[in-house]
C-alpha cells in the first residue's frame, strides 16, 4: 500500500542557523502524533495530493517540493481489521500560512515541535530518522571549535580545517577575511528570497509586497557580494583559492538575481496567477535554498563534511533535473491549451524560463561546492 505525506516545517527567525520547527498532528483514533498523510488522488501528482492532505488535516498552506525527502513504512489497519504495510513518500512542505478553520480541526490537534521533540513524538523509526536528518545538525558540529588549542587558534582551525600546528602559524600572519560569515549571510538571503517567491506564486493580496521583498533581498545580496570581493583583495590568507571564493559568491548572487528577474517579469506582465507547474518549480526553489543553507556552513570544516556535502549537492542536481521535466510538461500543456491566445502562451513561456534559470543557478552552486570538496577534502 502506497501513501503520500508532507513534512510541514518553518524556521524560527531569519538566521541561517535558526531552529527548524515541525508541525505534527494527532491521528483521529489513537491520538498519537503523526504527519499529514493520505492516499494517492486520481488526477493529482503525488506531491499535490500531499499538499491537499496538509490543508485538510492540518489547516496549513505552503510550498510542497515535488522531490520527496524520503520514505518510511508503518502498519495500517484497514476497514476489514487487517493490518498491512503502508509505504509513505514524504515531501518537504514549507508552511506559509496557517488557517484558522479547516476540514478536520475538530478531529485532530496540531502543534509545532522542535526537530528533536518531533522525532521523539512519532512512533515510526524511519520517520524519526527522516525528521532528525532534516536539520543542519552538521553545522552546529562544524561551527563548534575544539577546546584544547585555545580560543584564537580554534577560530582559525575551525574556519579552515587545517591542523593545529598550521593554525598557530596562521595566527602570526595577517588576519583572514570573514568569508564564511559572508557566505552564510548570502545563503540566508537565498532562503528569504525563495520564501518570498513561493508566497508570490501562491497569489493573494500581498503580491506587490512579495515583489518588493525579493527586490530588496537582491540588493542585500549585491552588498554581500561586493563585501566578499573587497575582502578577497584585502586578505593575505583565504580559506580557498581566490577564484573559487569569487565564483562561489557570484553564483549565489546569480541565484537571487534570477529570483528578482522572475518577480520583475511577474510585475511587468501583470501575472497574478501562476500555473500549477510554476508553483511546483517555486517549491523546488524553496527546498534548494534550504539545502544550500545547510551546505554552506559545512564549508567551515570541509574535510570533515565532504560526505554530507556530496549528499546535498547530489540532491540539488536531481532536483534540477526534476524541474526540467516539470518545465517541459507545463509548456507542452500551455501550448496545446493556448493555440488561440498566443500572447498568453508567450508570457507564461517567459515566466517558465525565468523560474528554470533560478533552478539552474542552484545546480551551478552545487557544482561549485563539489569542486571545493574535491580540492579540499
Amino acid at each position: 500500500m502506497r501513501q503520500i505525506a508532507v513534512l510541514p516545517y518553518r524556521t524560527v527567525g531569519p538566521a541561517i542557523d535558526a531552529p527548524i520547527q515541525i508541525l505534527l498532528i494527532t491521528s483521529r483514533q489513537t491520538r498519537r502524533w503523526v504527519i499529514p498523510k493520505g492516499g494517492l488522488m486520481k488526477g493529482l501528482q503525488p506531491h499535490a495530493a500531499a499538499s491537499k492532505e496538509a490543508e485538510e488535516e492540518a489547516g496549513v498552506l505552503g510550498a510542497t517540493c515535488p522531490v520527496p525527502l524520503g520514505s518510511y513504512r508503518y502498519r495500517k489497519q484497514r476497514n476489514s481489521g487487517a493490518w498491512v504495510w503502508a509505504d509513505v513518500d514524504v515531501y518537504p512542505f514549507a508552511v506559509t500560512d496557517e488557517l484558522s478553520t479547516w476540514d478536520e480541526q475538530h478531529q485532530r490537534e496540531r502543534r509545532w515541535f522542535s526537530l528533536e521533540e518531533a522525532a521523539r513524538a512519532v512512533d515510526e523509526e524511519d520517520l524519526r530518522a527522516l525528521i532528525r536528518s532534516f536539520g543542519a545538525r552538521e553545522f552546529r558540529a562544524a561551527a563548534s571549535p575544539a577546546r584544547f588549542l585555545g580560543a584564537a587558534v580554534d577560530t582559525v582551525a575551525s574556519k579552515t580545517g587545517v591542523n593545529a600546528m598550521f593554525a598557530w602559524f596562521q595566527k602570526l600572519l595577517p588576519e583572514q577575511g570573514n568569508f564564511f560569515d559572508l557566505f552564510e549571510r548570502q545563503a540566508a538571503t537565498l532562503v528569504a528570497g525563495a520564501d518570498a517567491l513561493a508566497r508570490l506564486a501562491q497569489g493573494g493580496p500581498g503580491r506587490a509586497q512579495h515583489i518588493r521583498e525579493i527586490a530588496e533581498r537582491e540588493h542585500d545580496a549585491d552588498d554581500i557580494t561586493r563585501e566578499v570581493l573587497q575582502t578577497v583583495r584585502r586578505s593575505f590568507l583565504t580559506p580557498f583559492d581566490r577564484s573559487a571564493i569569487t565564483s562561489l559568491i557570484n553564483t549565489m548572487d546569480d541565484a537571487i538575481d534570477e529570483m528578482q528577474q522572475t518577480a520583475g517579469a511577474c510585475d511587468l506582465y501583470e501575472v497574478t496567477e501562476f500555473e500549477p507547474e510554476m508553483i511546483d518549480m517555486t517549491a523546488i526553489i524553496v527546498d534548494a535554498a534550504r539545502l544550500t543553507a545547510e551546505a554552506i556552513p559545512l564549508l567551515r570544516k570541509i574535510g570533515d563534511n565532504g560526505h554530507r556535502l556530496h549528499e546535498l549537492t547530489e540532491r540539488l542536481v536531481r532536483m534540477e533535473g526534476h524541474a526540467d521535466e516539470i518545465h517541459a510538461a507545463g509548456l507542452k500543456r500551455l501550448f496545446k491549451a493556448d493555440l488561440k491566445e498566443p500572447m498568453h502562451f508567450f508570457v507564461r513561456q517567459e515566466m517558465f524560463k525565468r523560474l528554470e534559470r533560478v533552478v539552474d543557478r542552484f545546480e551551478d552552486l552545487a557544482n561549485e561546492i563539489d569542486g571545493l570538496v574535491i580540492d579540499h577534502s
